[in-house]
């Protein structure tokens, strides 16, 4: 049932040019890793340091939820199950790992369903909501995610997002509250680690005898978010504890964060993840690569922020 609703989308896509098709492209492209974590990191430097530190943690909590499903169903992309569905080219370019559940359906349900149950703005929410549906509906439309791959993927993350939220309104201003925080998660990823690292992923061939899918690849995405995680988590509780970035208090200043915020992820991300990735390779570059990129946003920016400001 779930690819024929894709085929249909498909003959759909295909009949009405490409007009949808680039409109959906857009909408894909606010679940896409990079331009999540730049916004996100845009909020947390520039806009509200608490609704940005709410916003990733509660991002990071889904990406672990993420990786976990994602190596413990192993489902198969919609075109390895069905030779008849062609996804679109420049949406196929982002869609690495295991197909369950969506990580841009995650990404947008993080983004956008975090801005929803923490603004009491009824037109923020409302669009909030809707940017939470479109980039998971992007999705199948584009050919690359079935619709339980996306509709699982958009109703998790605001859940997840939603208890984050609550956990923080109840216990944020405990600062005895910050340790415990950031140590369970960080357990969890050490957990899904070997989890990810020992499981026996399943193996098909097609009718040439060659393998349809390496598990063991496949789950680079969870490596992933197991890099983020531990960047993220121990580097707030740094952030908390030792430097204490404040607000902005000017239009200009925001603006000088953003322009030197940007240009540093940039060369954390084109320079220093490749170098280690070939460094190291395997799931160890992957998952030092990603801490690299979240520990920036989260410690070492934060902290010229506090030095240059003084």
């Amino acid at each position: 049932m779930d690819l024929q609703i894709l085929l249909a989308l498909q003959d759909f896509r295909e009949s009405t040019g490409a007009a949808l098709s680039d409109f959906f492209l857009k909408m894909t492209f606010f679940g896409e890793l990079n331009t999540t974590l730049i916004l996100l990191a845009a909020i947390y430097w520039c806009v509200n340091k608490e609704l940005g530190s709410f916003l990733l943690m509660g991002w990071n909590w889904n990406r672990i939820v993420n990786g976990f499903l994602k190596i413990t169903v192993c489902a198969y992309r919609p075109w390895i199950r069905e030779p008849r569905i062609l996804p679109n080219e420049t949406a196929l370019k982002t869609a690495t790992g295991y197909s369950f559940p969506s990580g841009h359906s995650m990404n947008g349900g993080s983004l956008f369903g975090g801005l929803a149950v923490s603004t009491k703005h009824k037109g923020l929410k409302t669009a909030a909501w809707i940017m939470v549906v479109m980039v998971a509906f992007s999705r199948p439309f584009l050919g690359v995610h079935t619709p339980q791959d996306v509709l699982v993927g958009a109703i998790i993350a605001p859940v997840v997002m939603l208890l984050v939220y609550k956990m923080l309104e109840k216990y944020g201003s405990d600062s005895r509250f910050y340790v415990f925080l950031a140590i369970i998660p960080i357990v969890l990823d050490v957990l899904l680690a070997i989890y990810a690292k020992t499981k026996v992923y399943p193996i098909d061939y097609d009718a040439s005898g060659a393998i349809l899918v390496d598990g063991a690849k496949m789950a680079n995405d969870t490596f992933k978010g197991i890099g983020w995680n531990l960047a993220f988590f121990s580097g707030w509780l740094i952030e908390k504890k030792c430097i204490g970035f404040s607000d902005c208090r000017t239009g200009s200043q925001a603006a000088s964060r953003l322009i030197f915020g940007l240009l540093g992820f940039y060369i954390v991300n084109i320079i220093v993840c490749p170098a280690i990735k070939s460094g190291l390779g395997g799931m160890l570059g992957t998952t030092l690569s990603c801490f690299a990129i979240m520990f920036y946003i989260t410690v070492l920016f934060p902290a010229g922020i506090k030095m240059a400001e003084k």
